[in-house]
């Protein structure tokens, strides 16, 4: 019986269900550039190059010109470019540039970074909220409905933070400061708009990276070893693909063309029809002489393997924030609270804390709420008692008014249970909750109508039970 794409389709969801089952954690996403074009038309690198050209009329040739002198070396027209810009920018086009930016010590490269970030602000999908068809929007919702336990990205631009909006964002070598990689974090290893300075872009930029790497490549080589691995939007030659699976190989140091389970390469083919049977895995050579055999997937169409790697469950009803935030506490129990003897009981207590449960909401910071009763002492109040209470038209104010502490302070009060408000189930469905709120949040709220200052006490984290 001839093999078909179906049958495809069905062996690699079978396949990926399995990795995933095996390794009992979420997958790692590494995005690449060709998403950005797929689902935000936005350019690649070389496109990103030939636009800042265009832009810049230091740059007196086509960029089809630098690429003829310097080939593939991308690096070496960035450098050639960041000059350019820098010489624009302290003449004929100073005005283009924040005042900021002619500080004597402030980098010669940052013009080409402020362009860069100029061209690829506002990325993402239209007005209606839509990716430019009914089937990218497919695939984008399938995306997101992918629990990934992080995300990778060389990508400068904006377009992935909105898609998985309780994640938090890592900027290069914030990476290395951070003590330790917990969940729900988007890498962004080249650097962001959000920050120009962080922007990879150049032959000195890459130095700088290529300084750094081993401590990155330390940090995340437990990830990519644990976890399911997908590269999209790379191409599979890509050096940066290249990079990783060549510490990936040392680390595993498999027999050459052995294959490695757990690393996958999304690869789109418009040509694929019922009748196609595409290659299972790829042969790459990560080295001048090592090579490494991972598992391809070539699709005209992302839904159906978005879907397959959501099959770990969705982590939607789990708070990134919060297990962060547990995390954090517990990285700071062991390193720093126990050995510096700052936890307020001695280590039986303590033990006992851990085996029974009581107290052990205490050592993590964390208020504990065990039934509907209780809560209902702290946080009284329903949003239609809120606005009423508050003299506002409509409960609608008293959503704004959250959105305004956000849009201010960063902190989504109502995405987690803390002193100001919780999500309280009070039966056996899953759609059976309610918002309660504090007095905590009534003054707060005061303060913001007032135009007083304010500030938020996100670090309180609630453990709010079910009521009967």
């Amino acid at each position: 019986m001839p093999m078909d794409y179906k049958q495809y389709q069905e062996e690699v969801t079978a396949d990926v269900a399995k990795i995933i089952a095996d390794a009992s954690c979420q997958p790692i996403l590494f995005i690449g550039s060709g998403f950005t074009k797929r689902y935000a038309k936005g350019p690649n690198w070389p496109e990103l190059l030939g636009m800042l050209a265009e832009m810049c009329p230091q740059i007196d040739k086509d960029f089809a010109y630098y690429k003829q002198a310097y080939g593939n070396d991308l690096m070496k027209i960035g450098s050639v470019f960041s000059q350019l810009y820098h010489e624009w920018g302290w003449n004929a086009g100073k005005e283009n540039f924040p005042p900021e930016y002619f500080a004597a010590n402030t980098p010669s490269d940052i013009f080409i970074k402020h362009a860069i970030g100029e061209i690829l602000t506002g990325l993402g999908p239209d007005e209606n909220g839509s990716y430019g068809s009914e089937e990218l929007d497919a695939e984008i919702a399938a995306l997101k409905a992918i629990s990934a336990h992080a995300i990778v990205t060389t990508n400068y631009d904006e377009v992935i933070e909105p898609l998985f909006p309780g994640y938090e964002r890592v900027i290069s070598q914030q990476i290395l400061r951070k003590p330790f990689l917990a969940i729900g974090e988007i890498f962004k290893i080249h650097g962001c708009i959000s920050c120009p300075e962080s922007i990879v872009i150049n032959e000195a930029d890459y130095v700088r990276f290529e300084e750094d790497h081993k401590y990155l490549s330390a940090k995340l080589l437990t990830y990519f070893i644990e976890h399911p691995l997908v590269f999209i939007g790379y191409r599979a030659n890509d050096p940066n693909i290249k990079k990783i699976l060549s510490d990936v190989d040392r680390m595993v140091r498999a027999q050459e063309y052995e294959l490695v389970p757990n690393i996958y390469i999304l690869e789109w083919d418009p040509d694929q029809n019922e009748a196609s049977y595409p290659p299972r895995d790829k042969v790459l050579a990560v080295t001048a002489d090592r090579n490494i055999r991972i598992k391809s997937i070539t699709a005209a169409s992302f839904e159906w393997v978005f879907k397959a790697f959501g099959q770990a469950g969705n982590l939607a009803k789990v708070d990134t924030k919060l297990l962060r935030a547990l995390m954090a506490r517990a990285v700071d129990l062991v390193r720093s609270d126990i050995p510096k003897k700052q936890v307020e009981i001695d280590f039986k207590m303590l033990e006992h804390a851990v085996e029974t449960g009581e107290n052990f909401a205490n050592l993590f910071g964390v208020t504990s709420i065990g039934d509907s009763s209780k809560i209902n002492l702290t946080h009284r109040y329903v949003i239609s008692e809120v606005y009423k209470m508050l003299n506002l038209p409509s409960w609608k104010r008293v959503n704004d008014l959250i959105k305004q502490i956000e849009d201010e302070t960063g902190v989504n009060i109502k995405s987690y249970d803390n002193k100001y408000h919780v999500n309280v189930r009070f039966g056996v469905a899953e759609t059976s909750k309610s918002h309660k709120y504090s007095d905590a949040f009534i003054d707060l709220l005061k303060k913001v109508i007032a135009g007083q200052p304010y500030k938020v006490d996100a670090d309180e984290i609630i453990v709010a039970g079910t009521g009967g």
